[in-house]
């Protein structure tokens, strides 16, 4: 079992990239994920501050073909 943790004398070298591997992305979520909550607290100011949720203004006959 020692011999896997030595990693035949390149434990210096793998271990700190498997940490990496690790820690990157769980790092990456962990700031997704409080920037989404951010960005929720925002937009309920947002529309608290506006009187309600704002909805989008009703289209003009002539832009019904357009997307």
């Amino acid at each position: 079992m020692a011999e896997f943790f030595q990693m035949g004398g390149y434990a210096a070298y793998v271990w700190p990239v498997y940490a990496l591997g690790i820690l990157v992305p769980l790092a990456l979520a962990v700031q997704s994920l409080a920037d989404y909550r951010r960005q929720a607290r925002l937009a309920d100011a947002l529309e608290r501050d506006a009187g309600g949720r704002v909805r989008r203004a009703a289209r003009h006959p002539d832009m019904e073909s357009a997307p």
